[in-house]
């Protein structure tokens, strides 16, 4: 007697019921990322000139960067385009339908997409190589139809002297750092519609007015690279009465954007929260507790929460059972680090939050980020899970319980993986790792079902 496997039986029966029944619809996968891509460059007109290099310009460059018969002059411009053509890589490599980019420099409103598309069209649309500068172009181009840079916080004036020195203006008097303005913006990149109409942006929401909020003290008080400024003493409150009126919470912007997918279903709204935090180090603790406050907004946001107001002057959170993903680079790991780690660990224990993601065995992770931990003598108590070269797990693509997640990752290559040389490649730069290679941090993605 012939026996049948249980697969064979199971596949049987799906077809006679679809001759029988409704026929089997395949679910629409949709996967989603956030990137740091490190695109951190002196000014946005460097940025958009490098992305509107031809790729036969870009191959002149490389080609002679790597036999040593380039001119001094045009090495760093190499260089750049060498980083651009490998983060293209990981893109093409990892293909998402939606994706979400720190450290993509604009013109300080957003309005201006001459970077975002000058990279889709030299860049993203041109078969780039897994084997890294020089390599074969053996990876598919991808296009993303739709292309949203937002308004920034960095390098943006506040005319107060926030960073009590005694003078207003400068780099620690802007709403959020940057040597100009625009600089560490994000961008969106989207093989789906993206509803411009229904975009909440939340650049302008007071600190003061976050549920909870309290003014920043000075914590970090005997460091002397951060030494605390002349008349303050460890304890004082780091603004005035003044200033806390009218300190902005956002080092960048909070952004609410709804994508648009269309299924046999019908058409399904996932909320992209995006966001990028100031890094909690580098002064006496007003960092820390800003950056701890900037990822308690999406945590308080998607229980929606009444007291928010956007830039449009609308009210309230996230509707109730509305689908949505946190991204970007939050500069904060639940359990390592200089940050506040318990507000992170609080939002992944939200039960609003995929937990089978965020606790659980979806939890994004890769043997790279284990191999550089190793390397590195890290001491992070879960090495798989970092996102970044400096030994922290800061970038999320959390996904919201409704979401039907069946696969994630963090895309970092060990040395024994196809993709090494987007991440180590001692042929570039001054180290031949991190930003001179590709990013000092790594693409997590996950991938939902509807």
């Amino acid at each position: 007697m012939k026996k049948f496997s249980t697969l064979a039986l199971v596949v049987s029966a799906a077809l006679l019921a679809g001759c029988n029944d409704t026929d089997y619809v395949q679910p629409t996968e949709v996967k989603i990322a956030t990137y740091n891509l490190s695109f951190d460059r002196n000014t946005f007109e460097d940025l958009v000139a490098e992305m509107q290099i031809v790729p036969a310009k870009q191959e002149q460059l490389v080609t002679t960067y790597l036999d040593g018969t380039i001119a001094d002059v045009d090495k760093q411009t190499a260089e750049k385009v060498i980083q651009i053509r490998n983060v293209a890589a990981v893109i093409q490599k990892n293909r998402p339908n939606v994706l979400m980019m720190a450290e993509y420099n604009n013109d300080g409103t957003g309005e201006n997409k001459a970077a975002l598309i000058g990279f889709q069209d030299n860049y993203l649309s041109i078969a780039q190589s897994i084997d890294g500068a020089g390599g074969e172009a053996n990876l598919e181009p991808i296009t993303f139809p739709h292309l949203e840079s937002y308004s920034t916080n960095t390098g943006l004036a506040s005319g107060l002297d926030l960073d009590n020195n005694g003078t207003i203006g400068g780099l620690g008097d802007d709403w959020g750092f940057g040597k100009y303005h625009g600089q560490y913006a994000f961008a969106l990149m989207s093989q789906y519609e993206i509803d411009t109409d229904n975009t909440r942006s939340f650049q302008t929401f007071k600190w003061k007015d976050l549920e909870g909020a309290q003014i920043p003290t000075i914590t970090n008080c005997n460091d002397p690279k951060n030494p605390i400024p002349t008349g303050m003493k460890c304890g004082d409150e780091w603004y005035s009465a003044e200033e806390w009126e009218q300190v902005r919470l956002s080092s960048k912007n909070h952004v609410d954007a709804p994508i648009i997918i269309p299924t046999e279903n019908g058409e399904e709204v996932v909320h992209l929260l995006m966001s990028h935090p100031t890094p909690p180090v580098f002064d006496t603790g007003k960092n820390k507790a800003q950056n701890a406050a900037e990822v308690k907004f999406w945590n308080q946001y998607i229980q929606g929460k009444e007291f928010f107001y956007d830039d449009a002057g609308l009210n309230g959170g996230l509707a109730d059972n509305a689908k949505f993903v946190i991204m970007g680079d939050q500069n904060l790991d639940p359990i390592a680090g200089d940050g506040i780690s318990d507000v992170m660990q609080t939002l992944h224990d939200d039960p609003l939050v995929n937990q089978e993601v965020m606790n659980g065995e979806l939890y994004p992770s890769s043997n790279g980020a284990s191999e550089h931990a190793a390397d590195k003598s890290l001491t992070h108590p879960k090495p798989n899970r970092i996102s970044s070269t400096f030994g922290l797990g800061v970038d999320y693509a959390i996904p919201s319980a409704n979401l039907n997640v069946v696969d994630s990752g963090v895309y970092w290559s060990a040395s024994y993986e196809e993709g090494r040389k987007l991440f180590n490649d001692t042929r570039i730069g001054q180290y031949g790792d991190g930003k001179s290679v590709s990013s000092d941090h790594r693409m997590v993605w996950i991938k939902t079902q509807f």
